[in-house]
């Protein structure tokens, strides 16, 4: 295993800076097309985008004290993951030569108004994680990264289900998400993304490389 490959699988939590918006979540992603990525680094950084989002709403929802106990404990490690995930794939994509995308600022609307605001926005925050990894994984190119992708896609998979579970949502449909898992991707986030963002022209360049 590479010195590469293995930060990528055991990085350490960062802090970071704030991220995405609520109302981009309920649009979805599309597939992505070949013109999307033309290198593992633009494939890192797109994902690195997404954890930054996903870290910062963590980072917001578990200060704001809407949960306890056990609900509390499980989203603390769902951040703390988060954060671990944006710590690695940063490291990944300085290994590799390349340069890390920034944090976009945005607005998370009112997800942290009510205990169901958060897990429903967490709930839909990880599926499309999910989805995003999947529709991305066909342009790596260096299967030892798509290896170590395909683990952080298989956390992101757990936490869309400990979330569903916890909102007493039906077994198939809710909590597991069909037989199968179905790729979704970049150009739709970017669109749907871009109002919730101070400077969503900025964001798209940077990940457009």
């Amino acid at each position: 295993m590479t010195d590469t490959v293995r930060d990528l699988i055991h990085g350490n939590a960062s802090m970071v800076a704030p991220g995405a918006a609520l109302g981009a979540l309920s649009h979805g992603f599309e597939l992505a097309s070949a013109k999307d990525f033309n290198s593992d680094v633009e494939v890192l950084n797109y994902a690195l985008t997404l954890e930054y989002l996903e870290a910062e709403f963590y980072r917001q929802g578990n200060s704001a004290g809407l949960l306890k106990g056990t609900e509390k404990k499980y989203l603390m490690q769902i951040g703390a993951d988060e954060a671990s995930h944006v710590a690695t794939v940063t490291a990944t994509i300085q290994k590799l030569g390349g340069t890390p995308v920034g944090a976009p600022a945005v607005d998370f609307g009112g997800a942290f108004e009510s205990r169901k605001s958060y897990l429903t926005t967490s709930h839909i925050f990880e599926n499309k994680g999910v989805g995003a990894y999947l529709g991305a994984a066909g342009f790596v190119k260096d299967k030892m990264i798509l290896q170590a992708a395909a683990g952080i896609f298989g956390v992101e998979a757990r936490h869309a289900a400990v979330v569903g579970n916890l909102l007493g949502l039906k077994a198939e449909g809710g909590v597991y998400m069909g037989s199968t898992e179905v790729g979704i991707p970049k150009a739709d986030v970017l669109k749907a993304v871009a109002p919730f963002l101070r400077d969503p022209a900025k964001v798209v360049a940077a990940i457009t490389l």
